[in-house]
């Protein structure tokens, strides 16, 4: 791991790692977050979307997603999913891995830290931690989003897996949110996966999730395919079971998997890992015979 430069993103102080074969810019104003992804092949192509412009208002003030890779506890409600995060943040870089330290959310009672780390496969292992520093214990999962850049598409694999030997039981389910409608054209099913396409074009956003066979998720942009992988627990998941959610708008999209619902007690942690790999694909299509080439 080597220490490169730092600089600003969209006026954002931003520090730069070279890990393994990926390069990551993470800004130490705010966050935990990871603003900035990319292969030290193409380091000049950031896979993540950056979006300073995107506001909300909040009873705790302007929340800002900035973009990126952020951390986030589900179910999410409104303030307590859009605590600001706009404030320094401590970042230790030693042995071969980068932390990053949240400040605590003194209503929410957590503190948010993620921690990078390289495989020997040259993958990286996303390590998201959600502390209670409160009273009383707190039923959470851990949330990791990613923001990624326009004009791609998410491939979720959803595999059938029989859950009795004659197959009389359902093994799949989809979740969707109020806004979402099945006869956008952004979204296409086959056989074994879900592809959801960005479109800056789009009036609408569109929410979907489930539990994802495998338990991963991707995302296609520029000849690239940014894979994320994760272990399902067999415990309760957010959002009717899902494991893998994705949103998008005419601005972003977003890469989402969750952890299982813990009841986390005074001091305690949870943790949720994400595996990162990017490969190189060339052209690719949101078509099964496509995708089951690479993925």
């Amino acid at each position: 791991m080597s220490y490169t430069e730092e600089r600003e993103i969209f006026g954002i102080k931003t520090r730069f790692f070279k890990l393994g074969n990926f390069m990551l810019g993470i800004p130490s104003e705010i966050g935990p977050r990871i603003l900035y992804f990319a292969s030290s092949k193409n380091p000049d192509l950031n896979l993540f979307g950056v979006v300073p412009e995107i506001k909300i208002e909040t009873p705790e003030g302007l929340w800002k997603i900035y973009g990126g890779h952020r951390l986030w506890s589900s179910p999410e409600a409104m303030p307590r999913s859009y605590s600001l995060d706009d404030k320094l943040v401590q970042i230790g870089a030693y042995d071969g891995e980068i932390t990053i330290y949240g400040n605590p959310e003194r209503e929410n009672s957590i503190q948010k830290e993620i921690t990078i780390k390289l495989n020997s496969d040259d993958s990286l292992k996303v390590e998201h931690k959600i502390k209670n520093i409160g009273r009383w214990p707190i039923r959470l999962a851990c949330w990791a989003i990613s923001l990624m850049k326009k004009n791609g598409f998410a491939i979720i694999p959803i595999k059938p897996s029989k859950v009795d030997e004659r197959g009389l039981l359902p093994d799949r389910h989809i979740s969707l949110w109020p806004y979402t409608n099945l006869a956008d054209d952004r979204i296409a099913f086959s056989e074994n996966y879900i592809f959801l396409r960005q479109n800056p074009n789009a009036k609408l956003p569109i929410k979907i999730g489930t539990k994802a066979n495998p338990s991963r998720v991707a995302y296609y942009t520029d000849g690239l395919l940014f894979v994320k992988e994760i272990v399902r627990e067999d415990k309760e998941y957010p959002d009717f079971g899902c494991n893998v959610e994705i949103y998008t708008n005419s601005e972003f999209l977003e890469l989402e998997t969750l952890g299982p619902l813990e009841l986390v007690e005074p001091l305690q942690v949870v943790q949720h890992t994400e595996t990162w790999k990017i490969l190189e694909v060339g052209k690719l299509e949101p078509r099964q015979e496509d995708v089951e080439k690479v993925l």
